[in-house]
């Protein structure tokens, strides 16, 4: 598990305007990189366009390459569903289907992609993911009760057991701690730096703290105006993007002058 993702001129399109333009990136594996930028510069686009959830979207598409692990996710006959299933993401507010048991939450992924599993192998997915995200002794006993009893923050981690319970390579997180509490986001935060030793992490944060903490590398977006497309403009090892940036423009932003 853990693989890179490298972004080659990769311009991202709802129709005919263009959101993100021009993005170049490395992200190693086993590593937590932070997308930092003000509201609507393309942050989490990008980040949809990562595993083409961008393109459910009616008229949206991706001109450039995207590789995971120098394969193009955009190549031709390369199944959306697949990449997914390599790529999860947790979403910003917690979405634990709310009808399924926190044991069926957990598998709701083998049972979307039809693959029958046995009651011994249900059970150690179950165990093993909830143990990964650090919520298997808060529900070991309960099983069988509804995701959606569960507090915001243990709903939260119970998504991302969910989104590694399919054996991923990669998590994507757009901001999966701005709808929890401080000590709900500090499990979180925990949690990530604990996941990158598994997997390739990318979060997408307006918490420049957040980023700090919990991220190996940060990446600047920024958008020139309205009606503009976003665009990285730096990226970097954390401590330099908020320490020593070269651009002005991220000084400017993680100094607090806008955004």
């Amino acid at each position: 598990m853990s693989k890179r993702i490298q972004a080659k001129d990769v311009d991202v399109y709802y129709g005919k305007f263009k959101a993100v333009e021009e993005v170049n990136i490395d992200i190693a594996p086993r590593t937590v990189t932070a997308f930092i930028g003000p509201s609507g510069c393309g942050k989490t686009t990008f980040l949809r366009a990562i595993n083409r959830m961008h393109e459910v979207l009616p008229g949206a598409y991706v001109e450039g390459e995207l590789l995971l692990d120098g394969e193009n996710v955009y190549g031709s006959g390369v199944d959306p569903v697949s990449i997914r299933s390599q790529i999860g993401m947790v979403f910003q507010r917690p979405n634990p289907f709310p009808t399924m048991s926190i044991r069926d939450n957990v598998l709701a992924g083998y049972k979307l992609n039809g693959t029958k599993l046995n009651r011994a192998d249900s059970d150690a997915i179950v165990e093993k993911s909830l143990r990964g995200a650090n919520l298997w002794n808060e529900v070991k006993d309960r099983l069988d009760k509804p995701g959606s009893g569960l507090s915001g923050g243990q709903q939260q981690r119970l998504c991302i057991a969910r989104s590694v319970a399919v054996s991923p390579d990669v998590i994507l997180m757009d901001e999966p701690c701005s709808a929890l509490d401080p000590i709900s986001t500090l499990a979180v935060e925990d949690l990530i730096n604990e996941m990158k030793e598994q997997y390739t992490v990318i979060i997408v944060t307006h918490n420049m703290q957040q980023a700090a903490r919990v991220a190996d590398k940060t990446a600047f977006f920024n958008i020139q105006g309205i009606g503009k497309p976003g665009k990285l403009i730096e990226y970097d090892d954390t401590n330099v993007i908020f320490n020593s940036p070269s651009n002005q423009q991220t000084e400017d932003y993680v100094s607090g002058r806008f955004g």
